[in-house]
C-alpha cells in the first residue's frame, strides 16, 4: 500500500528471496513467513519482489504472479510492494506489469534484459519502458546495472531520457561504484528532480548513502535488515560515528556475499545465510546452479558471527 506522505517511496526496501523446495517448486509457506517478517520490521518501507535476488529470470510468469499475490495477502496492507519485470520480449514484460497490477503491486520495477548486456540503445530502452507500462501505467523505477554488467548500464543520455519518462518515481541504483553512483545521482536529480535515487550497491551502502539517497533496494536487509535500516537512520542524523560502526558489522558479511567470485551466487549464499540463521529450511536453488561448497558455507557462518548475527 502507498501511504499517503510526501515522497511516499523513499526509505529502505527488502529484495526478497523465493525459498524453493528440493524438486524445484516455490515453498509458499516459508515465502510467505519471509515476506512477513521483513515486512514487519521497524522502519522498512517496503519489499522488492521478484527481483534478481528473488530469481525473476528462472520464475515462470504464474510463479512471479503467485508470489506476488502472496506478498499482497501477508503484507499488501502495510508495506510497499515493488514488483520486478524481467523478460526479454517488450510484449511479455507488459503481460507481467500486467499481472503484478491485478495481483495487488503498487509498482513495478523493470529490470534491462540480460541480451542487452551486448547491445542497447535509447531508443530500445524507451520504448521497452513504454511498452511494459503501457496498459498498467503504474508506478515504475528503472534498474541502473552494474558498471560490469556491459550495455545493460545506461550510459547517461540513456538514463537521463528515461528518468523523464511519465510514471517513473524511483532508480534502483546498482552502479557498484560509488564514483558512478554520485555521476548518476547528479544527473538524475538534474533532469529529473522528483525521481528518487536510491543507493543499492550492496557492497558500498556506507559510502553511498553518504554522498546522498532517498532510501535503498538490496537484498543484504532481508539477512541484516535492522542494521541496513539504522545505517541509513544514522547517515541521516549526520551520526557519522555511529554509520562507521555499523558499517563495520555490514561490510564483511557483504563482502562475502557479493564480493566472492563469482558474483552470480549471491542469492545462493543469500540462502545459505538465511537457512543457517534458521530463518529457511533449505536453501536450494534452481539448476544449474547448485549447493555451495563447504568452505564458503563455513566463511558466510564467519561474516554472519562478525556482523553480530545468530539464529
Amino acid at each position: 500500500m502507498i501511504p499517503q506522505r510526501p515522497d511516499p517511496f523513499h526509505g529502505i526496501y527488502a529484495a526478497t528471496l523465493c525459498p524453493l523446495q528440493g524438486d524445484g517448486r516455490i515453498d509458499e509457506t516459508t515465502l510467505a513467513s519471509h515476506l512477513e517478517a521483513n515486512a514487519s520490521v521497524p522502519g522498512m518501507t517496503g519489499l522488492l519482489i521478484n527481483g534478481h535476488a528473488g530469481e525473476n529470470f528462472l520464475l515462470s510468469r504464474e510463479e512471479k504472479r503467485r508470489v506476488t499475490e502472496i506478498a499482497f495477502e501477508v503484507c499488501g496492507q502495510r508495506a510497499i510492494l515493488v514488483c520486478g519485470i524481467n523478460a526479454e520480449d517488450s510484449l511479455e514484460a507488459r503481460h507481467h506489469v500486467d499481472d503484478a497490477k491485478a495481483a495487488g503491486a503498487d509498482a513495478v520495477l523493470v529490470f534491462p534484459p540480460f541480451s542487452w548486456a551486448l547491445s542497447q540503445d535509447s531508443r530500445m530502452a524507451v520504448t521497452h519502458h513504454k511498452t511494459a507500462n503501457a496498459n498498467a501505467q503504474m508506478p515504475l523505477m528503472l534498474y541502473q546495472a552494474g558498471v560490469n554488467a556491459g550495455a545493460m548500464a545506461y550510459p547517461p543520455e540513456v538514463l537521463a531520457e528515461l528518468a523523464q519518462l511519465p510514471h517513473v518515481v524511483g532508480v534502483k541504483e546498482g552502479s557498484w561504484e560509488a564514483a558512478a553512483y554520485e555521476a548518476n545521482r547528479r544527473l538524475v536529480k538534474r533532469v529529473a528532480p522528483q525521481v528518487a535515487m536510491m543507493a543499492s550497491g550492496d557492497e558500498h551502502l556506507f559510502t553511498c548513502f553518504a554522498i546522498g539517497t532517498e532510501g535503498s533496494l538490496v537484498s543484504l536487509a532481508v539477512v541484516v535488515p535492522e542494521l541496513v535500516i539504522a545505517l541509513d537512520q544514522a547517515i541521516r542524523r549526520k551520526d557519522l560515528d555511529e554509520a562507521r560502526r555499523l558499517n563495520e558489522r555490514i561490510y564483511p558479511l557483504a563482502k562475502a556475499i557479493y564480493g566472492t567470485a563469482p558474483g552470480g551466487y549471491a542469492t545462493a549464499r543469500l540462502k545459505t545465510c538465511l537457512k543457517l540463521l534458521g530463518r529457511f529450511p533449505s536453501d536450494a536453488m534452481r539448476l544449474p546452479m547448485g549447493p555451495l561448497p563447504a568452505e564458503e558455507v563455513a566463511a558466510l557462518e564467519r561474516a554472519l558471527a562478525e556482523a553480530g548475527v545468530s539464529a
